[in-house]
């Protein structure tokens, strides 16, 4: 009977059972790069942050990089939905800044997630971080269409991400001021007319 009590009371060992093991790693995921940094992220830590052997995450990622790929993918869905929270539908060039603004702010607010979302090996194949990604840029690129419907909307939209995603790791890196709210916003917004002028 003693036995049998032991072994009850180790497989109810708190931490050790998940409703969502899939969700608990990656709010560990999570957890960990925003309280010691991308580098400290291997699927054993993701394990023991979660309270679970360090067999468990392969249950549903097969390696760090299927890991990396559904924590890119919750980056890019809250990217998405400060994006659209600023301006569902950019309809002025204006608009269109508001949202680069709001891009490199989110920059600023996740450092450590936004860093993994694209610095960081992933699973190319992942359809959820695919479709996170394709969200993003079908947005950019329906509403560059409609501002500026006589420029080609795949060349131009690609040209304002590329420049928004340099000046987010500009400010990143300490290379421009992203403490001071007001020149980062006026910094971006004249980028951003400069590149979106040569279109009109």
């Amino acid at each position: 009977m003693a036995a049998t009590g032991s072994a009850s009371k180790a497989v109810s060992k708190p931490g050790y059972h998940h409703g969502d093991l899939r969700t608990a790693l990656v709010q560990s995921a999570l957890a960990l790069l925003e309280e010691e940094g991308v580098a400290a992220l291997s699927m054993r830590a993701v394990a023991r942050h979660a309270g679970v052997t360090a067999a468990a995450p392969y249950r549903h990622y097969r390696d760090r990089d299927a890991l990396m790929s559904a924590v890119a993918a919750v980056g890019y869905r809250e990217l998405a939905a400060d994006l659209v929270a600023v301006s569902p539908s950019p309809s002025t060039a204006d608009e269109i800044a508001d949202v680069a603004i709001a891009y490199v702010q989110f920059a600023l607010r996740r450092p450590a997630l936004f860093r993994a979302m694209f610095s960081e090996q992933c699973d190319a194949g992942s359809p959820e971080r695919v479709d996170a990604v394709a969200a993003i840029s079908a947005y950019l690129k329906a509403n560059i269409a409609r501002v500026f419907p006589d420029a080609d909307a795949d060349a131009l939209s690609d040209a304002v991400w590329a420049l928004v995603h340099g000046l987010a790791f500009l400010f990143l890196d300490g290379k421009f001021d992203g403490a001071d709210s007001g020149e980062l916003e006026r910094r971006v917004r004249s980028a951003v007319q400069a590149v979106v002028g040569l279109a009109d």
